[in-house]
């Protein structure tokens, strides 16, 4: 206990978590286990709870789950909760492909973490809904509380072309939430706007796939359901595991192009014009400074802090999402 409560232990504790890239790995990690368990909880009594639960309220778990968990991280890594989302970034150039691997090793821990929650929450529910026996389909199945199956209606490939589309949609929708030089949300609304942005996702085109748009939201919970008593069906069924893994990553990268291409591209980057700062003993009026960020390097999407004196960018991600 001496060793656990010694000022250098604790010190080079400090010291470690105020790293960047641990800073960055705790943050997705926290932000996609809320998102997650929020997420999975209202699919848990839409599956499980009869009348207490709806598809509606899956839609608004997830969103709101997402805007919890942008409030959670949005300012340290961005709160991509989205391997689809960081791998566009890191693509795009918005952030360092050396990050990659420690943000999806967070996303990825908080979701299956999330899942496990889920799973010991409900685990009488699902043992009197299911009679006992974890099944994959048919009329008792469960495991679909944790990932997305493909419905009996739907083929492979139009499965595969929907979560490329919902994923499309998101990022573009994402960089257009977030683009300071076009019409983004109000400073302190991101959060709440890009849950809105999942949730009608969710209400218009969530039906055919479950819109998983989110490798990290749908690989771990499957692996989850695996090892927990579910087996080897979970990936077995209709072939159908791997496409919420590949889909959102192509969907997610062409959305984001498209927006650059058709939205970017059209904004014209005038140069600030800026005017003395008018100083008096009472009051001061903040200016930009003299030599602004290249636009052709910097991101749009580059938070801007302000205090009363001084102007600084800070070097941050774009603040981000993701979700079923």
């Amino acid at each position: 206990s001496k060793m656990v409560s010694s000022p250098t232990v604790i010190t080079r504790m400090q010291a470690i978590m105020q790293k960047e890239m641990v800073r960055e790995f705790l943050a997705e990690f926290m932000s996609t286990y809320v998102m997650m368990v929020f997420g999975l909880g209202s699919v848990a009594h839409m599956v499980l709870g009869g009348k207490l639960g709806s598809f509606l309220g899956v839609n608004l778990g997830f969103g709101f789950g997402v805007t919890m968990g942008v409030h959670m991280a949005g300012n340290i890594s961005g709160a991509h909760m989205n391997a689809a989302l960081t791998f566009t970034n890191c693509a795009l150039g918005r952030m360092s492909w050396k990050k990659f691997p420690v943000y999806i090793l967070g996303q990825f821990l908080g979701s299956f973490l999330a899942a496990a929650t889920i799973y010991c929450l409900f685990y009488t529910a699902i043992i009197e809904f299911s009679g006992g026996r974890l099944t994959v389909t048919g009329p008792k199945a469960t495991a679909s509380i944790f990932a997305t199956y493909l419905p009996d209606h739907s083929t492979l490939w139009r499965g595969f072309l929907d979560e490329v589309l919902v994923t499309g949609l998101l990022q573009l929708c994402l960089f257009a939430i977030t683009d300071k030089e076009n019409n983004p949300a109000l400073q302190g609304t991101q959060a709440l706007v890009i849950g809105i942005l999942v949730v009608v996702i969710g209400i218009s085109l969530g039906m055919n796939t479950g819109y998983a748009m989110n490798p990290s939201r749908d690989l771990p919970p499957r692996f989850f359901t695996y090892i927990a008593g579910w087996g080897i069906q979970v990936f077995r069924a209709r072939d159908w595991w791997w496409v919420p893994v590949v889909a959102p990553f192509l969907g997610a990268y062409l959305g984001g192009i498209i927006y650059l291409v058709f939205i970017g591209s059209t904004i014209t980057r005038r140069p600030h014009i800026l005017e003395d700062s008018m100083m008096s003993e009472d009051r001061r009026i903040p200016v930009l400074p003299k030599t602004m960020p290249n636009p052709a390097t910097t991101s749009p999407l580059t938070p801007v802090s302000v205090s009363p004196t001084v102007r600084t960018v800070a070097p941050l991600s774009d603040p981000i999402l993701l979700e079923q």
